[in-house]
């Protein structure tokens, strides 16, 4: 007992469990910093909620725990896939909080074009096992597209084959969405422009295309790898729109050649899928139209003789009714005999069933009755309970309140009562500023009226004519023409008679040249020089 508490001190150092997780943690990061690690992925299940992804590389004896963070994760050109086998960079590092350690990957490849080649036929299986690549869900191309949609490369030689190809063959209006056909991103791209496409309203301010055609030039499968992304082949099954599959050379096979509707040899190929020749069209519409008139012609004579022919080969009525008189009599015989065999039948169906009806039955499924009914009776007592109270509470809380409400109601009362004469004197100051403000205006108005007035150019010694229906006269030839007139002064009308002339007012003598100048004085000094209106 003595040896087992020994306090005796040793010369090893001493650790705290952080400090020796530390240690290890910088040891591996220092030794492993940067390597290239073998590997076949297990236990992916996808990136998670925080956008990372946690899976294992295993071989055939070891495990090692991996990690892809989010902001690399989004650069990989190859997204991980359970089984495949890859090629990671990366840096082995620990986790202290359960003394784990792992490799934190930067860049994934897939291990060797064996691999691509064996990823790719379990994508493949995996794509037709989902049935997108089922013939039966494949569109037919139309026959004579209106809007031709391209999505390729914008800057590549495809593009203009298919514009050149299109343009010999019938000119139609091509839409061309541009797209990264190689790289990173670029199987995304493919497929937003799919669904792009397909989401274009039909009568919007882009056209929507009746035909899709999808094309890239060729190249190693490395290349072309963005047309075997599960994105743009789920896009291409999905499409409404007939999609015609142009990728690479005729020997070169890629995914969305299966899922698209049709696979062309090359781009040239695809446009000549879709448009037929125009000159080729008007021909065979030419002949169409000759043989359809020589056919109508022929199939008018065939008609008529074969009209002809059956008015005379037409049976009688009796003749066309007495069959299915038969079958009607043989069906009535037969009506009384099924049923007695129906009602047998159902005779025998009910003893069947009266044989497993006993008493013992009814009475243990009237006492289960009974017993769930006593049952719900007592929950209903309880609950019938509670609510009394509640509603018993409810009642003092009101009358609680009901006995505090003259206090309440002379208050507010008061409190209105004085809003009231306020507003009362408001009132009276604003009614009178109204009133003001219309009689101001009311007497400018009468003001502008009287100003306005003839009635005070004919107190100037002015008159109206008016004929005997009371219409203002204003020409002298109008007047000739009435025999009376009304004239109208300031002080009232008079009634005129028309007749002959007036004379001719004499002109007056022409001043004197002396009174010429006592009419035009010179102004006194001190005068501004300006005449009297007056």
């Amino acid at each position: 007992m003595s040896a087992f508490f020994d306090d005796s001190p040793s010369n090893l150092a001493e650790f705290t469990v952080s400090e020796l997780s530390g240690s290890i943690k910088r040891t591996i990061e220092t030794a492993f910093d940067h390597i290239r690690l073998r590997g076949e992925i297990s236990g992916y299940r996808g990136p998670h909620s925080s956008g990372h992804a946690y899976f294992s590389l295993k071989d055939d004896k070891s495990r090692i725990d991996a990690v892809i963070w989010k902001g690399t994760f989004g650069r990989l050109k190859f997204r991980p896939e359970e089984g495949m086998e890859v090629i990671a960079t990366g840096k082995v590092t620990t986790f202290p909080g359960s003394s784990k350690y792992q490799i934190v990957i930067e860049s994934l490849e897939p291990a060797g074009v064996g691999a691509l080649m064996a990823l790719l036929e379990e994508r493949r299986r995996k794509l037709a096992a989902e049935g997108l690549f089922d013939e039966a869900a494949k569109k037919p191309l139309p026959y004579l597209p209106m809007v031709v949609g391209v999505v390729t490369s914008p800057t590549g030689a495809v593009i203009r084959d298919i514009l050149h190809r299109i343009a010999d063959r019938f000119p139609v209006h091509v839409v061309v969405w541009p797209v990264k056909v190689q790289g990173e991103g670029s199987g995304d791209e493919v497929a937003r422009a799919i669904e792009g496409f397909n989401a274009l309203p039909e009568d919007g301010e882009i056209a929507r295309p009746d035909v899709l055609i999808v094309a890239r030039g060729g190249g190693s499968l490395e290349d072309l790898w963005s047309f075997n992304d599960e994105s743009v082949v789920r896009a291409a099954a999905a499409s409404r729109i007939p999609l015609i599959s142009a990728v690479g050379h005729e020997t070169d096979w890629t995914l969305i050649d299966h899922a698209a509707d049709v696979r062309a040899p090359t781009p040239t190929g695809a446009a000549e899928m879709a448009l037929p020749v125009k000159a080729e069209l008007e021909a065979q519409i030419a002949s169409l139209s000759a043989r359809l008139q020589g056919a109508m012609s022929r199939q008018m004579q065939n008609r008529g003789q074969a009209l002809r022919s059956l008015v005379r080969a037409l049976p009688s009525l009796d003749q066309l009714l007495a069959l299915p008189r038969r079958r009607f009599d043989e069906a009535a015989a037969g009506l009384g005999r099924g049923l007695e065999m129906t009602a047998l039948t159902k005779r025998r169906t009910l003893e069947k069933v009266a044989l497993r009806l006993r008493p013992d039955m009814l009475s243990a499924r009237i006492s289960q009755q009974r017993q769930t009914l006593a049952e719900k009776l007592a929950r209903i007592e309880r609950i019938v309970e509670r609510n009394l109270l509640a509603a018993r509470g409810r009642v003092e809380r009101a009358d609680v309140a009901l006995r505090a409400f003259p206090e309440r109601l002379s208050g507010d009362t008061g409190r209105k009562r004085e809003r009231l004469v306020s507003l009362s004197g408001r009132v009276e100051t604003a009614i009178g500023t109204v009133i003001r403000h219309h009689r101001q205006t009311l007497a400018a108005q009468e003001r502008m009226l009287q100003s306005l007035s003839y009635d005070n150019v004919l107190k100037r010694g002015y008159a109206v004519i008016r004929d005997g229906q009371d219409r203002v006269v204003t020409r002298a030839e109008a007047a000739m023409t009435l025999e009376a007139v009304q004239i109208q002064f300031a002080d009232g009308r008079v009634v005129a008679t028309v007749g002959g002339s007036a004379p001719e007012p004499a002109l007056p003598a022409a001043p004197a040249p002396s009174a010429l100048k006592k009419r035009n004085p010179r102004p006194e000094k001190g005068s501004s020089g300006q005449g009297s209106l007056f």
